[in-house]
């Protein structure tokens, strides 16, 4: 889009904290800087708690829905973003772009406060999609089809293929690859769903770390800040002094990002089933992703999640009552079915996933697409 309204164009990316969350509108945002020059700045969200966070966040934003000029802004001021909306009191040919839902609301009474437009990304459970001019939503989250909605495979995400190349070779310079099979393993961690602890490390990670070692490959491993510290020191007793061992990055010890920068050098690259964030980028960066499966978190909550899926498989309840684990499994169906992921559940396909020379592949580029769906709507 060459109009001077998209040149003009201002993104404001509304951030929560989450790096995650983050990594979805920054890599939107930058496409649109790079499609027609949009300004992208970002801000973050005040940190509010306890029985001031529930009340503002899920009693008061409900009216947000609705809202005029003068009721959002009365709605952020209480809420503690008096300064957000004093910087961006003209919000002419501006776009305020969240993800997650704790920033949503802040990113709606923004623009609705100040004469801006609104976009999220992924569905926020307050407010739902409806009130904002643009949503981007993941394929598995089964939104509402509209046409302010962008339905996208995987998460959108920031990686930037073109600037892998440049990450790896400040990578290689710091710590060298011996191989030419270079294993990028991307660790996320237990919630509410899943469960990577250290009987996980021992059980599911020893046939990687013999695979790799018998291939003479070299090994980059990263872990999340969900991954917890009986998984960190699992995952330390078992590769120490594994001969492919070329790095280890714990998020516990280490704020950094190196995923970029794995991306770029690897052959292969192994990610778990609990961050579609991780397998997106990696799915982005050119890969087919080989998949490990964390345990599952038991109980009643896991058996409900289970049962519900079931019953929205067979048309009994509408696909939005999948939740938890068995949503992401309809992505990884998706992406399996484009060639973009192999799961591993045996050892003779994890054998043959890591034989191959690399498991390069056609990329995803969702954030690309998402852009350019907003800016072909802009003037609508």
């Amino acid at each position: 889009m060459e109009s001077s309204e998209a040149r003009d164009l201002k993104v404001v990316l509304v951030g929560d904290g989450i790096r995650g969350h983050r990594h979805q509108i920054l890599g939107i945002g930058r496409w649109l800087e790079r499609l027609c020059g949009a300004a992208v700045v970002e801000v973050e969200i005040p940190h509010l708690e306890g029985l001031g966070r529930f009340l503002c966040l899920k009693v008061a934003a409900r009216r947000l829905a609705t809202s005029t000029v003068e009721e959002a802004q009365t709605w952020l001021i209480a809420s503690g973003a008096k300064d957000l909306f004093d910087r961006f009191e003209d919000g002419e040919g501006v776009l305020f772009l969240s993800a997650g839902s704790s920033a949503a609301p802040y990113c709606l009474a923004l623009a609705r406060a100040t004469g801006g437009r609104s976009a999220v990304v992924m569905t926020p459970s307050v407010l739902g999609t409806a009130p904002f001019d643009f949503a981007v939503v993941p394929a598995h989250d089964h939104p509402r089809l509209s046409e302010r909605v962008c339905v996208t495979v995987g998460a959108p995400n920031h990686i930037y293929r073109p600037d892998l190349e440049a990450a790896a070779a400040d990578l290689a310079r710091s710590v060298s690859p011996r191989s030419e099979r270079i294993v990028a393993l991307l660790l996320g961690g237990s919630d509410g769903n899943y469960r990577i602890d250290a009987d996980w490390v021992r059980a599911r990670l020893t046939p990687v770390k013999a695979q790799v070692e018998r291939l003479g490959a070299d090994l980059y491993v990263t872990t999340s800040r969900r991954t917890g510290r009986e998984a960190d020191d699992a995952l330390e007793a078992l590769l120490e002094g594994s001969p492919s061992l070329r790095m280890l990055l714990l998020a516990s010890h280490d704020e950094a990002n190196p995923v970029p920068a794995m991306l770029g050098l690897a052959t292969h690259v192994l990610c778990t089933d609990d961050s579609v964030s991780m397998v997106s980028e990696a799915a982005t960066a050119g890969f087919r992703v080989g998949l490990l499966r964390a345990d599952r978190q038991g109980g009643l909550r896991a058996g409900l999640q289970e049962a519900l899926a079931k019953l929205a498989d067979k048309g009994l309840l509408p696909p939005s009552w999948r939740s938890g684990a068995p949503r992401f499994d309809a992505l990884f169906a998706d992406l399996e079915a484009r060639g973009s992921l192999t799961d591993l559940t045996s050892p003779e396909i994890l054998e043959a996933f890591l034989a191959a020379p690399d498991q390069k592949t056609e990329p995803l580029d969702e954030a690309r697409r998402a852009a350019e769906w907003i800016l072909e709507r802009w003037k609508g």
